[in-house]
C-alpha cells in the first residue's frame, strides 16, 4: 500500500476538499481503463467510472487501510461493470446498433494492432477480459486479481491463459503476422 495513498484517504475522510481531487487525479487513468476495456464504449465507461468514484468516497471509512487501495478501487469498478454488462445483456439489442456499425467499420479499414486488441478484447468472456487488463494494463498480480475477481489464483491464471489464447487466435484470424501473434501467447 502506498502511504500516499493512505494519506489521501485520511484527506478526504477528514473533510479535507482538496483530497478527493487528488484521489481521483491519481486513480482515474487505471478506473477509467478499466471500464473502457470491459465495456468497450466510452460513454458508459465514463459514467460508470464517476459512479466508481462516487461510491468509493461514500465507502472509504470501510477499506481496510492494511490493503492496497488500488485493487479495493477496481473492485468496485469490476463489479459495477458487471452490473452494466448484465444490464445491456437483459435489454433486446438492435440489429443495426451503432456498435456493430462501428466494428464493421473498423474490420473495413485496416486498424492498427491497438484497435485491433480493443475488438478481439470486446469479444473475449467477461471474466478473461477482466482478468487480461487487470494484469496487463492495471499491472495487478494474480491474487490481487483473484480477490477482485472472487476466485482462486489459479482460476486466474487459467483465464490468463485462455485470453492470450483467444486474443492470439483472433489476430492470427484478422491477418496478423505470425510474430505478433507470438507476441500476444508471450505477454
Amino acid at each position: 500500500m502506498s502511504d500516499g495513498d493512505a494519506e489521501l484517504v485520511r484527506r478526504c475522510l477528514n473533510g479535507d476538499g482538496s483530497g478527493p481531487h487528488a484521489l481521483v487525479a491519481r486513480f482515474e487513468r487505471a478506473v477509467f481503463g478499466l471500464c473502457f476495456r470491459m465495456l468497450n464504449h466510452r460513454q458508459d465507461a465514463e459514467d460508470v467510472a464517476q459512479d466508481v468514484f462516487l461510491r468509493a468516497f461514500r465507502s472509504l471509512s470501510t477499506w481496510d487501510a492494511a490493503r492496497p487501495f488500488k485493487p479495493w478501487l477496481l473492485t468496485i469498478a469490476a463489479n459495477r461493470c458487471r452490473t452494466v454488462l448484465q444490464q445491456r445483456a437483459r435489454r433486446p439489442i438492435p440489429t443495426d446498433s451503432a456498435r456493430d456499425v462501428a466494428v464493421e467499420e473498423a474490420v473495413g479499414d485496416r486498424v492498427s494492432l491497438a484497435e485491433e486488441l480493443q475488438l478481439g478484447l470486446g469479444q473475449l468472456r467477461e471474466e478473461y477480459r477482466t482478468c487480461f487488463v487487470l494484469f496487463h494494463q492495471q499491472e495487478l498480480a494474480v491474487d490481487e486479481i483473484g480477490r477482485i475477481q472472487g476466485c482462486p489464483v489459479g482460476t486466474v491464471k487459467t483465464w490468463l491463459h485462455r485470453a492470450r489464447r483467444e486474443l492470439a487466435g483472433h489476430l492470427k484470424r484478422r491477418g496478423f503476422g505470425p510474430e505478433t501473434v507470438h507476441e500476444v501467447h508471450r505477454i
